[in-house]
């Protein structure tokens, strides 16, 4: 039994063709075989597909499943490949989205590059740090066995670094290009930016000797570092100032977008950190904008810097070792003011210097005390257990020999929450320093803001500092989900444009998770179950992807994407 198709010509010449189901008999008397037509299924232009589709589905209950696999090939179905298409598929449809690959081949149309071999080259490295991090040798194998990316079928590592060369030499025009299409498409809040830095360093003997380095200019106060990925012993907040490292900067919105991040030498300051950043952005004609930043980047330098062109800062400010300005406004007495969750503000205003109010002049120093009640009790916690435990260590001390003591002391410079509350008297012994708990007391569950801003509210102030966490979030996902470290390089360069990368990356699972409220692994998870399988019958080759599950359909919605095509690829048998 089979389904035929006739022809019948009219007198116009036209062709009309029926399909029909029949079955071969043999003739009584001649004993040929001929066709008996069982069903008319009429003009094949007209049929109904869905209900042939639904015939065969219904013939299919009844075969093994080899079977019908073979029937619906039309011979013996073989799996020649199975790679994960998922998460790719959806990284490059918002990479599209997002103007990425647009900016990208716009700036390689401009150095006589092949702008589309380029910026398939990129994108592959970039979802590669989105999806399976690893070095750029182990790319070259993910995406020639493991993952399916359109338009991309191989790559080798001399393409990997001739396009991490190529990004980092167009990335001003790239980054431009990539924050105004973002920013137009997201509708992003660009009045408020957030700075924060990291570091990330290299298991290496030693700090790089770079002669680009020897005759650079010492930053002052009026300048910025320029950007420069030398391996360099500086302040680490990885704890590991054993080893060489490179400092990160990134700039990110109030909705947790990373518009730009920079690599500087591991020995920079954040004081002066802050001044390229702001330098930097200035070129893409934004409107006022608030610099939003921690305390390693409070310095009276900066201060006057970010209010250059009518901007404006929030920063905060050290409670210990401070100064004068900001210890008055601490020591200033007020109510506080209640505001949303658990949180207090008190709004001071300090004359420069730190003597008196300022009368509200020009230039009145403006500060925000904050108070958490809840931390307060928390520090007081552990300040009590601190203090328990240093009772014990000078236990009995007045025994001991002064080179002991001397030595219980010198062991307590590293620990500074314990040495805090540890004083001498004048003849060496060891006591727990009352007054250095009850100033300790004071500070219970307080953070200090400064701010030019005369405009926003001493509530938004505090909501826009306690953003800065988006921040650190960003550094949590760039040195966990996306494999910051290790990097596989020691070309200052090659160190930037990994960076760089990272920061793309970032980009993309940030606009993933701000559409669907999940988190990236749980989505990449999701994604990487949908497949894209190369199957070979005796009519060809054809890719076809596995059905779409429910959760992967939620999350294509939430972000407004179609689901992927059924077929992506098919080469017939020769004849």
């Amino acid at each position: 039994m089979y389904l035929r198709e006739t022809r019948r010509k009219n007198k116009d010449g036209s062709v009309v063709s029926y399909l029909q189901l029949a079955h071969n008999e043999r003739h009584p008397d001649t004993g040929s075989s001929t066709a008996k037509v069982i069903h008319n299924f009429g003009r094949a232009e007209t049929v109904d597909r869905e209900a042939l589709a639904r015939l065969v589905a219904s013939i299919s209950r009844f075969l093994a499943p080899e079977q019908a696999a073979a029937a619906a090939g039309g011979g013996d179905v073989e799996i020649l490949d199975a790679r994960r298409l998922g998460g790719a598929w959806t990284l490059d449809r918002l990479w599209e989205r997002l103007g990425i690959s647009s900016a990208i081949r716009r700036a390689a149309a401009g150095r006589r590059l092949d702008a589309d071999a380029v910026e398939r080259v990129i994108f592959t490295l970039v979802a590669q740090r989105a999806l399976e991090p690893g070095s750029k040798l182990a790319a070259t194998g993910w995406v020639t066995e493991r993952v399916a990316i359109e338009h991309m079928t191989g790559l080798s590592d001399d393409q990997a670094y001739r396009g991490m060369d190529f990004l980092l030499d167009a990335l001003e025009e790239i980054a431009a290009d990539v924050f105004n299409s973002v920013a137009h498409l997201l509708n992003l809040d660009l009045d408020i930016v957030f700075v924060d830095t990291t570091s990330t360093y290299f298991e290496t003997e030693g700090p790089d000797r770079v002669p680009e380095l020897a005759g650079s200019p010492a930053n002052d106060d009026n300048t910025g570092p320029a950007e420069f990925g030398a391996r360099e012993f500086g302040h680490s907040k990885d704890f590991r100032t054993d080893l060489p490292q490179v400092v990160i900067a990134m700039a990110v919105t109030r909705d947790g977008i990373p518009v730009r991040s920079w690599t500087f030498p591991g020995n920079t300051a954040d004081t002066a950190i802050i001044r390229t950043v702001k330098d930097d952005l200035d070129g893409w004609n934004l409107r006022r904008l608030v610099w939003v930043a921690d305390r390693g980047f409070a310095s009276a330098a900066n201060r006057a810097y970010l209010t250059k062109g009518g901007g404006h800062y929030i920063h905060a400010e050290k409670l210990r070792h401070t100064n004068a300005e900001a210890a008055a406004a601490l020591a200033r007495p007020g109510r506080y003011r209640s505001v949303a969750g658990n949180l207090r503000v008190k709004e001071v205003h300090v004359a420069p210097g730190g003597d008196g109010d300022g009368e509200g002049g020009a230039r009145a120093q403006r500060f925000v005390v904050c108070h958490n009640p809840d931390q307060a009790q928390r520090d007081a916690q552990v300040r009590e257990n601190l203090v328990a435990h240093l009772r014990e260590l000078i236990e009995g001390s007045d025994t001991w020999t002064s080179r002991r003591r001397d030595e219980l002391v010198g062991s307590l410079k590293s620990k500074p929450g314990l040495r805090r509350y540890l004083r001498r008297t004048q003849a060496g012994l060891l006591r727990v320093d009352a007054a250095a708990i009850k100033t300790e007391a004071g500070l219970d569950g307080k953070w200090l803001l400064r701010t030019s801003d005369t405009t926003l509210t001493p509530e938004d102030l505090a909501a826009a500092y306690k953003q800065l966490l988006a921040v650190e979030r960003g550094w949590r996902d760039m040195k966990g989900s996306l494999g910051l470290r290790p990097v596989f390089h020691h070309r200052e360069d090659r160190i930037r444009a990994h960076v760089q990368l990272c920061w793309l990356a970032l980009l993309l699972i940030r606009v993933a998770e701000t559409a669907t409220g999940d988190t990236w692994r749980t989505l990449r998870h999701e994604l990487d179950r949908l497949h894209l399988i190369t199957l070979a019958t005796d009519h060809g080759h054809v890719a076809q992807r596995s059905a779409v599950t429910a959760g992967q359909r939620k999350i294509l919605a939430a972000l407004e994407l179609p689901e992927p095509p059924r077929f992506f690829d098919f080469a017939p048998t020769d004849a």
